[in-house]
């Protein structure tokens, strides 16, 4: 890897990192990071290489614990955030150091991220976060603890507000961690929520979760990267999905793929990163499964989005 290699930025889904449907437990999610760690430790070799992930799963568990003891107030959701930066980059960091070249470093780095106080999402939650529960169960969960709760397939999961990021705080320094040839782990489930104090540069954390492909969107932009990659736990992204008609798109130019509706709780937001990232940049996004990342950026799968592109193309 050398100084004037391309920067790639991957995005891993908290939903990918633990699978729909397998439990929360550590065990669980360390073998599928292992699984990611591999592809991403031979992406190191030919990428300059940043790495952000989700933490739907994780931050919603954190939250449940949170909860259930009651004899001192919960923490806050931007220190919840904090904790699982902290968890999830100290697996990633390990699994992808143990298998780098002896002397390549990775540093994880906790990452507030700024959005506006008057953000309209702080009053209307749309964040799915922790498990999805039974319509019952969710129903007394939001009777008891006043959660908002959103449909997440044939359950129903918390929902909590997720402002739009703005600015990436602390990007010198992941800019200096790069030119010293150091893997990159960032922007951790979106990045912790700060907002201005209104007294100067001061800043307060807020109560919310920022979605981690906007956030990995906008940190791609401000470094310029050459390639912004999305894994999550679908191939590609589908047109007509779950009917007989479904079909994956291929490639697709940033107008044609955001005139399209998706849905707000899971590809909607994928999409919008990436053709944010394209439109802005004039490079590249893609969109694809966690088990073939490397095979993502060889363009052999997954949904391409990029300029100059007539239009879209779909898989027969």
């Amino acid at each position: 890897m050398t100084d004037d290699a391309p920067l790639l930025v991957v995005a891993l889904g908290g939903n990918a990192l633990l699978r729909r449907g397998e439990p929360l437990e550590a065990p669980t999610q360390l073998h599928n990071i292992r699984l990611a760690a591999a592809q991403l430790a031979h992406l190191a070799q030919h990428y300059r290489l940043v790495v952000a992930h989700g933490n739907g799963p994780q931050v919603g568990l954190l939250a449940l614990q949170n909860e259930a003891y009651r004899e001192v107030h919960p923490y806050p959701l931007d220190v919840l955030g904090a904790e699982t930066e902290g968890m999830i980059g100290y697996l990633l960091e390990q699994e992808i150091a143990n298998r780098l070249p002896a002397g390549r470093s990775v540093a994880t780095l906790l990452t507030r991220v700024a959005v506006d106080a008057d953000d309209p999402a702080f009053k209307a939650p749309s964040k799915p976060i922790g498990p999805v529960f039974d319509a019952a169960r969710g129903a007394a969960l939001a009777q008891e603890r006043g959660w908002h709760m959103v449909a997440d397939g044939a359950g129903v999961r918390r929902a909590v507000p997720s402002p739009r990021p703005r600015q990436v705080l602390g990007l010198r320094s992941i800019q200096a961690l790069l030119e010293h040839g150091t893997v990159v782990i960032c922007a951790g489930g979106g990045g912790i929520p700060v907002v201005a104090s209104g007294t100067g540069h001061e800043m307060q954390g807020v109560e919310a979760v920022i979605d981690k492909d906007l956030a990995a969107g906008l940190l791609a932009r401000q470094l310029q990267a050459d390639l912004l990659l999305i894994a999550t736990d679908v191939p590609a992204v589908a047109l007509d999905w779950g009917l007989p008609t479904q079909r994956n798109v291929r490639c697709a130019s940033p107008e044609a793929l955001s005139a399209l509706p998706f849905a707000a709780g899971s590809i909607g937001p994928k999409v919008a990163a990436a053709c944010e990232f394209a439109r802005a940049s004039g490079k590249p996004a893609v969109i694809g499964s966690l088990d073939d990342i490397e095979r993502l950026v060889r363009r052999e799968c997954g949904t391409w989005i990029e300029p100059g592109i007539d239009g879209l193309q779909t898989n027969p």
